[in-house]
């Protein structure tokens, strides 16, 4: 070991004193060494062919024939196109290339030696042997370039690895790793579930398990990071990897997907940690984008809500459908501000209205659509917080209800075409304040599509990730804190889904508007919250209940244990998307809905709490008010 790191020193001086000169002459450097290879082999063969003593006569045919040789090898390698390929980057199209040269080299020399100058005493043997020692001359000088690159890229500072999978993407990610001498990363060892490939080497790196050893082998070989090179992995697969993880306590990096692979397949060397969103990452949603664009090309859009987590993606996805203009109506100036900034370098043609308002200011909003003359409408502005609606609940009930009123009011008063409310799984079976209000925003949104030309539509869904107010967000600033991670109820689930996934369903659905819907996206399984929490400190390279504890609150104000998305009131009909069900109800609408919210709206200015929460219990009769644990309870026995 010790004479190999000498060695490897040794060549690290070497080239920082002649490395640039070498490089500035690559080209004439190579030559040489290709002839001087083939010279040498020339000698081998004659050497072989007569045991090592070259008879005088011979010796002179060696020397006059020499020049012939050479000049024969250089032209046949120059054609095949050896020179120009980087030594240390050898590989079986580089060997075949050089036998294939050195073969032709062979015949042609034949063809020369003993055809055109008819040197019938030149041995046959000699060209054959030449030909062959040429390749094998040529081919093994670029293994051993190569070999020692890669002696001294084990010997370096690199993070040792633990490579996921050893098929296709995992031998080239080595490949790859070994041949540069700038890469981060230096591999230790494979794992695969394949048993095929149990106890063999790809490249010199052992498969040392199978994805349930991966602890095991990174304390065998004390990697310091995962790294999962399996572009097709299911969601469970990647699942199985993290659960196999954790107590690692080392980061977690995964390979682009297969879909972004064939769409650049050079980001294939480009590592990111492993996400949430890796792990909740469904089957590609299938977009009719042409029907989208052709909804949203040349129509004024406006979007409410504009610089929250929705709002801000359904602005992004719209500005690619090429609108008239895009309305961004916020009263929060900061997120107006970010989305308005961020929306103009990426459209730079696209004309943007940033307009800072309020939605439960009629003025502002009839001014609003005086001037922008919207066509399409997504509301999203809401208050969408639980616990602080639970603690604000005027506030709730003049935001997510008659904010929406207002809105809904405003386009059917100027004919816009499509009004697209965005609602939440919160609204079924509601327990809370937020939820009550929701649902009365959908019941008041279903009313509105009976006045006019204008269509009206409900969207609903679950938590998405990384929105404001989501767990993720908190988690993530728990765990940078070092802890502890607080989760309410070890058996509370939620639904959650990506933004960008949400949004691209919400335009898919407001496709599908006839009038009065309420489309439901499909939201895949319910994911225990304590789950998702082990797993974020996990994939931290951290090690849950050791470096950080997690802890049970207890239910807040508000919360249920889990999350519905049909109310028991609505059938579930198909659509023409599979991901998009329509909710429709078996019953009316309630009686008397326009005289209980006017009732509503007197009894705001009041102040009086309680009579507005009996309101909103009227208007939806299977809102369950009462403690955080009895909610909890009581939304499961619904």
């Amino acid at each position: 070991m010790l004479m190999k790191s000498c060695g490897v020193n040794l060549l690290k001086k070497f080239w920082d004193v002649y490395g640039q000169t070498l490089i500035r002459h690559r080209k004439v450097l190579v030559i040489t060494a290709q002839l001087a290879l083939v010279g040498l082999a020339n000698l081998t063969a004659f050497l072989l062919r007569f045991d090592g003593t070259i008879p005088s006569a011979y010796r002179d045919k060696m020397l006059y024939g020499l020049p012939i040789v050479l000049l024969v090898y250089s032209t046949c390698l120059r054609k095949f196109g050896v020179q120009q390929g980087l030594w240390r980057y050898v590989g079986l199209y580089d060997c075949r290339r050089i036998f294939a040269a050195s073969i032709v080299a062979a015949m042609i020399s034949y063809i020369v030696l003993h055809v055109l100058l008819q040197w019938k005493d030149y041995p046959r043997s000699i060209i054959i042997l030449t030909g062959l020692l040429s390749g094998l001359y040529l081919v093994a000088i670029r293994i051993g370039i190569r070999w020692l690159r890669e002696c001294a890229r084990r010997d370096s500072t690199a993070q040792r690895a633990l490579i996921v999978g050893a098929g296709n993407a995992g031998e080239q990610l080595v490949r790859d790793m070994l041949q540069d001498p700038q890469s981060p990363y230096n591999p230790v060892a494979f794992v695969d579930d394949d048993p095929v490939k149990q106890r063999t080497k790809i490249h010199g790196v052992p498969v040392i398990g199978t994805i349930a050893d991966i602890k095991a082998g990174v304390e065998r070989c004390q990697a310091q990071e995962i790294i999962v090179a399996i572009p097709t992995a299911s969601t469970s697969v990647k699942q199985r990897i993290l659960e196999a993880s954790e107590g690692c306590a080392v980061p977690i990096k995964i390979l682009p997907s297969m879909k972004q692979l064939l769409s650049d397949p050079a980001l294939l060397r480009q590592l990111k940690p492993m996400s949430l969103e890796d792990l909740l990452q469904r089957e590609p949603i299938e977009t009719d984008l042409q029907s989208v664009r052709a909804l949203l090309a040349d129509k004024n859009v406006l979007v409410t809500g504009a610089g929250g987590s929705i709002g801000s993606e359904l602005c992004r996805q719209v500005a690619r459908c090429c609108p008239a203009s895009l309305i961004l109506f916020e009263r929060y100036e900061n997120g107006l501000y970010a989305i308005d900034l961020e929306l103009r370098r990426t459209f730079p043609d696209l004309t943007i209205l940033p307009l800072v308002g309020d939605v439960t200011v009629a003025e502002q909003v009839s001014e609003l659509f005086r001037v922008t003359s919207p066509d399409i409408i997504f509301h999203a502005a809401a208050h969408k917080h639980v616990p602080l609606m639970e603690g604000n609940p005027i506030e709730a009930v003049r935001n997510n209800v008659f904010g929406t009123r207002t809105v809904a009011d405003a386009a059917y008063r100027s004919g816009a075409s499509r009004f697209v409310l965005i609602s939440t799984d919160k609204a079924v079976n509601p327990c809370s304040v937020m939820g009550a209000t929701k649902r009365i925003a959908e019941l008041l949104i279903q009313q509105m599509n009976n006045l006019g030309d204008t269509k009206f539509a409900v969207v609903r869904f679950g938590n998405v990730l990384g929105s404001n107010g989501s767990v993720v967000p908190l988690f993530a600033e728990q765990i940078r804190r070092g802890g502890p991670v607080t989760v309410t109820h070890p058996d509370i689930k939620r639904y959650f889904m990506t933004i960008p996934e949400a949004v691209q369903l919400v335009l898919q659905a407001s496709v599908l508007v006839k009038g009065g819907d309420i489309f439901v996206l499909d939201m895949g399984e319910q994911i225990r919250v304590s789950e998702l929490a082990r797993n974020m400190i996990t994939l931290s390279g951290l090690v849950p209940d050791k470096d950080i504890q997690i802890t049970y609150t207890g239910l807040r104000p508000g919360e249920k244990l889990y999350e519905e998305l049909f109310d028991q009131s609505e059938c579930v009909e198909a659509t023409s998307h599979p991901k998009i069900k329509r909710a429709v109800r078996c019953e009316g609408l309630p009686d008397e809905l326009d005289r209980m919210l006017q009732h509503l709206e007197a009894t705001l200015y009041t102040g009086n709490v309680d009579k507005v929460l009996c309101i909103l219990k009227n208007l939806v009769p299977n809102y369950i008010r009462g403690s955080s644990e009895n909610s909890g309870v009581q939304a499961i026995k619904a």
